[in-house]
C-alpha cells in the first residue's frame, strides 16, 4: 500500500492482481486497485476529475482523463473518507500508475490538484 497527503487530502492505494480475469497467452493482465481518499482539512471538498498515467513494462504509456471516479463526483466532508475500487489492464506482467485528482474546496470554490502516488502493478509470480 502507498499513501500520500497533498493539501490535507490523503490518498491511499491498494492493488490486487485479478488472475481469473487475466489471460497471459494474449497477453492481458488485469489489476484492481482500491483508493481511499481522506479529507483531513477543515472544509468539505468535491472530487471533480481524474488524470491517470498508466505505464506497462513493455514501454507503453496511456493517459486516462475524465470527470469524477467510477461515475461519481463525491463530496467528502472534513474528517470523512471516500473509497472506491476500479481496475486497469496491462499488456505486460509489470506496470505502474500515478496521477492527480482535481478537487474543489466547497467553501471558497478554489480548485487544486491532489497527487495520486505512484503504485506498482505486478503479477505475484514476478515478485522476488
Amino acid at each position: 500500500m502507498v499513501q500520500q497527503v497533498t493539501e490535507g487530502i490523503s490518498i491511499r492505494v491498494e492493488t490486487f492482481y485479478q488472475p481469473s480475469q487475466s489471460n497471459p497467452v494474449n497477453p492481458e493482465y488485469l489489476f484492481a486497485y482500491r483508493i481511499t481518499i481522506e479529507n483531513q482539512t477543515m472544509f468539505p471538498v468535491k472530487l471533480l476529475s481524474r488524470h491517470w498515467h498508466i505505464h506497462d513494462s513493455n514501454g507503453t504509456h496511456r493517459e486516462v482523463q475524465g470527470e469524477g471516479v467510477v461515475g461519481r463526483q463525491p463530496v467528502i466532508d472534513p474528517g470523512n473518507t471516500y473509497q472506491y475500487t476500479s481496475a486497469a489492464g496491462l499488456r505486460s506482467e509489470i506496470g505502474k500508475m500515478h496521477g492527480t485528482y482535481t478537487i474543489e474546496n466547497l467553501f471558497n470554490k478554489k480548485k487544486f490538484n491532489v497527487v495520486i502516488p505512484e503504485f506498482q502493478l505486478v503479477v505475484p509470480t514476478k515478485m522476488n
